[in-house]
This record gives structure tokens, C-alpha cells and sequence, in this order.
């Protein structure tokens, strides 16, 4: 507490003025002499004048008069300080009234609580950090939420940047409703750590509720570097799905949650959101998405890193009809293994889609160009022929040099 010093020198500074200003004085003599005395002394010396014919009668009785004042205006003085008992209690409740008052306006006024919840916030940190990270014990309340706040910045300020302390500081800002700060808290974890799934996650939900082209652009970016590590990431689903509704993209946001709620078990709570939001989309079957195809997809790193600004297409087509595309998805050129599905929805053509082919041929292509469009120099692998014996048939490739 580095006020306390400062707050006793400051009240006992105030007490010593109030018992200064209030002290009473004591009258002081010029000699041993008592007043009478003196009284008596001044009246013989002017008869004395008087006699010896020094002081007319007239004069005399005028000083004598005048000394006779002085000594009754002694006597009242003597008397109004004879008594300090008196008001010595009157000036000590004075000075203790002073001093509560001093005390209760600092503590109701002051930074007194400010400062008890810093300390006990420095303290608290790592309880708090295992409560709100991995779930242990009773969830913060909204007073410990702000109290992890400002440890929080606390061990940011000493101790510099840190990726886990700006995630949870980005996330408490995000509950409280400051997407903006949330948002600048994630950029700045993100460049500490920039593949942490769950700081992906939470950057592209501040993103999204702050809406906007732009922001929207960047959460789909940030969704597809998880996808591209977790294809199975129903929360990136989601959120991908939300993007595209967001956007206006009612094709992309039916394919999205299609895929979503064809992972979903229908015990999961999200399962009738995913279902609901299908329906506000039009698409009624919803339980049975239809036909899919798993691809799971090696491509060469050295490929992926010649190629940092190459698409990939994934896509079927018929073995028996036109080569207009069944099912066809466009992602970024990922590098090492993702695995990817094709399904109904993923039709370019409404009357066109994978339950019009009972055989099949799955293509992976990179394109320079970001066209479907096959040019000089993208490369691509095909499989063999598949045949839908079952709704749910996989297949696997590699994409090499």
C-alpha cells in the first residue's frame, strides 16, 4: 500500500494543526508579581507624585482611574484562561471528529478499495487463470472477472506481452460487450502464437459480431487456417456457416451447415440450431444430408510452399455425362494432409449433384489462376472410379510435383 504512508503523514499533519489552532494561551507575566500587587505598586508611585507636587489633583484622578481600568480588564483575562479543563475536552472531540472525517472520506472516496482489489487480484491470478482456462471450480463470478482483468494487465505491463495472458484478456473484454479491445487483445496473442485453435476461434467470433466486409474477410480467413489443420472443427463449421449467412451467401451457408449437421450426433446441443437454421434456409430433409464423399488429401509441402497464393479445387464428376462438376469445393492450397468432404449440396447446378451419378471420379487440382479451369502448369490428381454402394464412400490422394 504505498498511500498508507502518505495518508498517516497527512492526518497527522491535520491533527497537530487542529491542536495548535486550538490549544488555549495562557496569559504570561512580566514579573512574579501578581496583579493586585502591581495595582497597588502603580497607585503608591502616583500619590507620591501627587504629594511631591508632580501630578496635579486632576491628573492624578484621571490615572489613577485609567489604572484602575486596566486592572479590571486583567482580572477578566485571568479568569477566561483559568479554565482549560473546561474546554480541553471540547478540543479533543474536535480533533477525533477531524480525523474520522479524514478517515471515512478516503475510505468511501478514495483509492483505498481500488488498491485492496489490486493486491488480492495479483494474488488470486493463478486460482483465476485455472477457473476461467481449464474449467476448475466455480466459475468466475462478474467481481472476479474484473478483478482477472486487472491482474491481467498488471502482469502484462511488468512482465511484458504474453499470447495466453492477451487470449484470456481478449476473451474477458469479449463477454463484456468491448469487441473492439477483444479484437486488438486476439491480433495481439495471435502474433505470439498465430496457430492456437481456440484464439483462431474466438478472434473470428469477435470479428463476426463486429460485422462488416472487412471483418467478415478476415474471419473467414482465420476459420479455414483451422479447418485446414482440423477439418473435423465443428466450431470452425459454425462459424463458417455464420460467415456466409452473414455475408448474404445463402448457397455457402446451406452447404455449411449441411456439413455441420451431418457431423452433429443429434444428442448435441447444437444439433437443433444447425437444424433450425437449415430451415430458415429452405432446406427441409434435413435428416439425411444425402451422399458424401470423405477425401483425405496429402499435398506435398514443397508444392504448398512454391505455391503460397495457388487454390485448390476439390471436386467429382460423373463417369458416364457431362464434365460439369457433381459436387465442388475451392479452399486455399493447404500442405500436408487435410481431409475434406463433398456432399449433395456442394452442386453447381440444382438438377446436377452427386444422387444423379451412381460412379464417380474424385479430382484434386491446384490452380495458379484460382480458376476450375485447368492451365499451364497446375497440377492435379485423379482417383480411381468410385461407386456409391453406400451413401458415405472415401477416398484418398496425394498431391505431388
Amino acid at each position: 500500500m504505498m498511500l498508507w504512508p502518505l495518508l498517516f503523514v497527512a492526518v497527522m499533519m491535520l491533527a497537530l494543526s487542529a491542536i495548535i489552532i486550538s490549544w488555549p494561551r495562557k496569559a504570561s507575566a512580566a514579573n512574579n508579581q501578581t496583579p493586585l500587587q502591581l495595582f497597588e505598586e502603580r497607585l503608591q508611585l502616583l500619590a507620591l507624585a501627587r504629594d511631591s507636587g508632580e501630578l496635579a489633583e486632576q491628573d492624578f484622578a484621571s490615572a489613577a482611574a485609567e489604572l484602575k481600568q486596566q486592572f479590571n480588564q486583567q482580572q477578566q483575562q485571568t479568569i477566561s484562561y483559568s479554565q482549560p479543563k473546561r474546554q480541553l475536552g471540547w478540543h479533543l472531540g474536535l480533533v477525533f471528529f477531524v480525523l474520522v472525517a479524514v478517515a471515512l472520506i478516503y475510505r468511501f472516496n478514495g483509492h483505498y478499495t481500488e488498491l485492496a482489489d489490486w493486491q488480492q487480484a495479483k494474488t488470486d491470478l493463478a486460482s483465476y487463470g485455472e477457473r476461467s482456462l481449464l474449467g476448475q471450480g466455480e466459475p468466475l463470478s462478474e467481481h472476479e472477472t474484473r478483478l482477472f482483468a486487472l491482474a491481467l494487465r498488471t502482469k502484462l505491463a511488468e512482465e511484458g506481452d504474453d499470447a495466453i495472458a492477451w487470449m484470456l484478456l481478449g476473451r474477458i473484454w469479449m463477454s463484456q460487450g468491448l469487441m473492439e479491445d477483444a479484437i486488438e487483445a486476439f491480433e495481439k496473442s495471435l502474433a505470439l502464437s498465430p496457430n492456437r485453435i481456440p484464439l483462431l476461434l474466438n478472434f473470428s467470433q469477435a470479428l463476426i459480431v463486429v460485422g462488416g466486409d472487412e471483418n467478415l474477410a478476415r474471419a473467414g480467413r482465420a476459420v479455414v487456417r483451422i479447418l485446414l489443420t482440423e477439418p473435423d472443427n465443428l466450431d470452425a463449421m459454425s462459424l463458417m456457416a455464420l460467415i456466409a449467412h452473414e455475408k448474404g451467401d445463402t448457397a455457402e451457408a446451406v452447404k455449411a451447415w449441411s456439413l455441420l449437421a451431418e457431423q452433429l450426433e443429434p444428442t448435441d446441443p447444437r444439433y437443433p440450431l444447425v437444424i433450425s437454421k437449415l430451415s430458415e434456409l429452405g432446406v427441409d430433409n434435413t435428416a439425411s444430408i444425402g451422399r458424401q464423399i470423405r477425401v483425405k488429401l496429402t499435398v506435398a509441402p514443397q508444392l504448398a510452399a512454391a505455391n503460397p497464393d495457388a487454390s485448390l479445387f476439390l471436386f467429382a464428376r460423373a463417369v458416364d455425362g457431362p464434365n460439369l462438376p457433381l459436387a465442388v469445393q475451392r479452399i486455399p492450397l493447404p500442405s500436408g494432409e487435410v481431409e475434406l468432404l463433398l456432399d449433395e449440396n456442394m452442386a453447381m447446378q440444382a438438377d446436377w449433384s452427386l444422387i444423379q451419378a451412381d460412379q464417380v471420379v474424385v479430382v484434386a487440382r491446384m490452380s495458379q489462376a484460382g480458376t476450375v479451369d485447368k492451365m499451364a502448369g497446375d497440377l492435379q490428381v485423379e482417383s480411381e472410379v468410385l461407386t456409391f454402394n453406400d451413401a458415405k464412400i472415401s477416398v484418398t490422394l496425394t498431391l505431388e510435383p
